[in-house]
């Protein structure tokens, strides 16, 4: 794993983060020649803009970055996705929190190369050696973990591997880990993962993890891993397929999220489940019109096959509910819909909780990870209705985001859940690679860290 921080550098070169007002004014301590360089080139302190400085030896020794007047936790990204290898260290910050800075460059210095030949060699922070800088090099390390499965292509990342990656977890953490395949989901009561997953080139299964002290208040996570998505018998179209093998994003986001709880030696009983499938075309796939059982009993009519998320979550939230969860999280890539609502940038989350609601939005105001509040709208269950099963599966056109969460509701009997419906994915944007993303994930971790300090 390339690192995009460091602890100490004997040489580093001297970032200074300015806005415009006033950049140049004395307090701010610039270096009169970098200064000078910044006013003959026209340097405003617009966001993005970059003035590099080199000393006498042709050695690049300051760099000056405008971070504009918006708010963006992650400005330095643009920054670090540009610079060359080396060591930097922040001499000003212009107010930004350290913790942005440290985020925002790990963000721009990550890239994916594992099928390059040429390999990225990042530029590094300078974070220095305290517990703090331990925390940010944890969780930038599980937000790198997060997207380099989802960057990975479904041939190198199917159940199996996603599979493989929680085992490691779990050894390196001390956690037990237990994991259903195959038919054998049949005999354990998964029918719905059976299903989905039945006609994948691999195995469907059912992984569970736990950790911790029995004692501590349980928090259960649950993930959507569907390792590529081609719609089933609803088959997509080439371009809504080509991006599917992030369907297994929400996986990767509790994955990620229960290795910062266990790096991090967060005080609470985890409960990690991760169903993770295929949803591929064979003789045996699942149809339209089908009636589904479920773990929870009630039974479940076919719409569309491309809403198989949803139906693996279902028998997986049922699981979780029957422990004694104090919070249960699920992460799921789950509608276009929830894009078409917020965009690429907000990720929606859906509680009945007033208090947690309010707790993710400080924690996402502080993290600087925007989340949007969404309803979990009670009434919208009437367009889930079948004439010949409980439920069906698809709402129709409208409000296909809420429909899906109400959906999730059926299978959920814990007093506090949350939902986040992410896309766990970006396009290119200030200077950052285009891929796997984070999406909500610290926004849930400094609500975790504040719940159960």
């Amino acid at each position: 794993m390339h690192k995009a921080f460091t602890a100490t550098a004997s040489q580093a070169a001297a970032i200074h983060l300015v806005r415009p007002m006033h950049w140049d004014e004395a307090e701010h301590e610039i270096p009169p020649a970098l200064k000078s360089l910044a006013r003959a080139t026209g340097f405003k302190a617009n966001a993005g803009e970059t003035v590099f400085h080199a000393d006498e030896e042709g050695k690049l020794a300051n760099v000056l970055f405008g971070l504009g007047d918006a708010p963006d936790a992650l400005a330095v990204a643009a920054l670090s996705g540009k610079l060359p290898a080396g060591d930097y260290e922040i001499a000003r910050d212009a107010g930004l929190p350290f913790a942005h800075i440290a985020a925002g460059w790990a963000d721009g210095a990550y890239r994916f190369d594992r099928y390059l030949t040429e390999k990225n060699d990042p530029p590094r922070l300078v974070l220095g050696e305290d517990e703090d800088a331990a925390a940010l090099d944890r969780e930038a390390d599980a937000i790198t973990l997060l997207r380099d499965m989802i960057n990975t292509p479904a041939q190198h990342m199917g159940p199996a591997s996603i599979e493989q990656v929680v085992r490691q977890m779990a050894e390196e953490h001390g956690a037990e880990i237990e994991v259903t395949a195959g038919d054998d989901l049949l005999d354990a009561n998964y029918p719905m993962i059976h299903a989905v997953g039945r006609a994948g080139p691999e195995a469907p299964r059912f992984i569970e993890l736990s950790w911790g002290n029995a004692d501590h208040p349980e928090l259960a996570l649950v993930g959507k891993g569907v390792a590529f998505d081609t719609g089933g018998l609803n088959l997509k179209p080439g371009g809504g397929m080509r991006l599917m093998k992030k369907d297994m994003g929400g996986a990767a986001h509790v994955i990620a999220l229960a290795k910062l709880v266990m790096g991090s030696k967060l005080p609470v009983r985890l409960k990690l489940y991760v169903p993770t499938v295929e949803n591929a075309i064979d003789s045996n796939a699942f149809r339209p019109s089908d009636i589904l059982s479920t773990r929870k009993g009630i039974t479940v009519e076919i719409d569309n096959t491309d809403a198989e998320g949803r139906l693996i979550l279902g028998d997986a939230l049922t699981r979780a509910c029957e422990g004694s969860p104090d919070l249960l999280i699920d992460f799921a890539t789950l509608t276009g819909a929830a894009r078409v609502a917020l965009g690429p940038d907000l990720a929606p989350y859906y509680t009945d909780d007033g208090d947690v609601a309010d707790a993710i939005w400080a924690a996402g105001a502080v993290s600087g990870d925007p989340v949007w509040r969404m309803p979990l709208w009670d009434p919208y269950k009437s367009m889930l209705k079948s004439d010949i099963a409980d439920i069906q599966n698809a709402g129709g056109s409208f409000a296909g985001s809420i429909t899906a969460g109400v959906f999730l509701k059926q299978f959920v009997d814990a007093e506090r859940w949350v939902h986040l419906d992410v896309w766990g994915w970006r396009k290119s944007k200030y200077g950052r690679p285009e891929g796997g993303a984070a999406c909500g994930l610290r926004a849930m971790w400094t609500m975790l860290r504040t719940r159960y300090a």
